[in-house]
């Protein structure tokens, strides 16, 4: 799918999971004053510890996360976009908030597709997942067409754990929930009233421990109080030990799933990047270990997705398309040679999309299947005008050079004025692609057209030029018959 023509640029900020929100709102400035001091910023919108909004259609907005935080960057036109973009790229590499990831990209057409490369790794161990997520993020990191590479999953974070005694707390009167009120009130806070701002409710949360809370090593001095009110130091009654864990995982049909992703160089198309960084993976996925399993995401998946959406309706469309021309010819050896020429398109399609860098995607394929209709249109009137001249009373082989003399101009004019119809379209972001293919494919398969199907149609039906003698006798009128008979075309004009 081709990217927007928006001019909204997206920054997305992630610091390590968990990082408090006001570490993310500090990294957040630092990116907001020096777009501040750019002339192509328009308007810029913060949201810290959540996504944007969904106000574009195909886009997903983010969880809710306190260690992550987006801007949208409005400019005003698609130039000033791409110059804001690039300037910031370079800006983020130079050590622009370098305590977190800072990611800027831009809208783009079709389903949501968080990165463009992407590789889910599927199986039961999460430290296995991670062991194998390092190999293939080496291998992508290596290859010079990806710009970025990460692993949604993040690194692991320091986790307090803190182990009751049971014997313990029931000496001081305590139990395991009242223990765990007291660390949340100690900890988070508790709400205790609500204040009302505008139409929205701000709750107002109390906590005791104040600065001391976001201290690892003053944690076990926090002092609980026991069921007689006397006074219990937090480690009178359990240990506190700091754990490296998995922040988040991530699951896909019930199964931990790790996903290295990345961004890709400028100019480049993901299935190209896909297709090349898979090969580069082989050896990784040859070692994978039993129950584990490698698969490609990002834009190709989602690309192929919207091509397999199509393939159910192929069968009924060829079916009603057989009817149809059936209908017309009432001959099984004419919609042989109607469907022959449905392909001839394909010869103009791939060279303007190559020479206009265009990729092959859903908007093209959907071209391509309008361009065989166009074609096979071309096909049923120089077949209905080979009939009309057979029923005039021309040589079978004067009646195709005529057909194709007479039908040349409406055909190869209908086809320019649909042609000049589609240029307007090739500036478009998104049905680019499908102008390049209806352009290249109708100029190249009409003019094919005009050659293919007569050369096709002498062939099919042995029709072969009359001599000078059988001119002369006037013996074309009892061929015509003798060919008319054997080949039954009744064409409607």
């Amino acid at each position: 799918f081709p990217t927007s023509d928006r001019p909204e640029v997206l920054v997305d900020i992630q610091l390590p999971y968990g990082s408090s929100i006001e570490q993310t709102s500090g990294a957040t400035k630092k990116v907001e004053e020096w777009l501040a001091k750019q002339s192509e910023a328009k308007v810029v919108t913060s949201y810290i510890g959540q996504g944007a909004p969904r106000f574009f259609l195909p886009m997903s907005p983010e969880l809710p996360d306190p260690s992550f935080a987006k801007i949208v960057v409005l400019t005003g036109s698609e130039e000033e976009r791409e110059a804001l973009k690039l300037r910031l790229r370079r800006v983020v590499a130079d050590g622009l908030a370098p305590e977190a990831r800072v990611r800027v990209s831009q809208l783009v057409f079709g389903p949501n597709a968080p990165f463009p490369v992407a590789y889910r790794i599927m199986g039961p161990d999460p430290n296995k997942l991670r062991e194998i997520a390092a190999d293939a993020g080496k291998v992508l990191q290596a290859n010079p067409m990806m710009r970025t590479v990460n692993v949604d999953w993040g690194d692991r974070t320091p986790t307090l754990h803190f182990s009751l005694q049971q014997d313990r707390l029931q000496a001081v009167g305590l139990t395991s929930t009242a223990v765990s009120l007291q660390l949340q009130f100690l900890l988070r806070g508790v709400p205790i009233a609500a204040v009302r701002e505008d139409i929205r409710s701000v709750q107002v949360v109390a906590r005791s421990a104040g600065a001391t809370r976001l201290d690892p090593a003053r944690v076990a001095d926090f002092t609980l109080v026991g069921s007689a009110g006397q006074r219990v130091p937090l480690s009178q009654v359990g240990t506190v030990e700091l754990r490296m864990e998995d922040p988040i995982i991530r699951r896909r049909d019930r199964t931990p799933t790790v996903t290295v992703r990345g961004d890709i160089g400028e100019g480049l198309q993901p299935p190209d990047v896909s297709a090349a960084v898979l090969k580069d993976l082989g050896p990784v996925i040859d070692r994978l270990p039993a129950g584990y399993r490698l698969e490609e995401g990002g834009i190709t998946e989602e690309s192929r997705k919207a091509s397999n959406a199509i393939l159910p309706l192929v069968p009924i469309m060829l079916a009603l398309t057989l009817l149809i021309i059936i209908l017309q010819v009432r001959s099984m050896s004419a919609m042989a040679m109607v469907f022959a020429t449905a392909p001839l398109g394909l010869i103009g399609v791939v060279p303007t999309l190559l020479m206009f860098q265009q990729p092959f995607g859903i908007n093209a394929l959907v071209g391509l299947i309008a361009l065989s209709g166009i074609l096979m249109r071309n096909t049923l009137i120089l077949l209905g005008q080979v009939d009309h001249n057979l029923k005039e009373g021309l040589a079978p082989f004067d009646a195709v050079v005529e057909a194709t003399v007479q039908r040349a101009r409406p055909v190869i004019l209908t086809a320019l004025a649909a042609i000049l119809a589609f240029i307007p379209l090739t500036h478009s972001v998104f049905w680019g692609t499908l102008a390049y293919t209806l352009i290249g494919g109708t100029f190249a398969g009409t003019v094919l057209t005009l050659v293919f199907l007569p050369a096709m149609y002498a062939i099919w039906f042995r029709i072969v030029p009359r001599s000078k003698d059988e001119e002369e006798a006037g013996r074309g009128p009892s061929e015509q018959t003798r060919v008319r008979d054997r080949t039954d075309v009744r064409v409607s004009a």
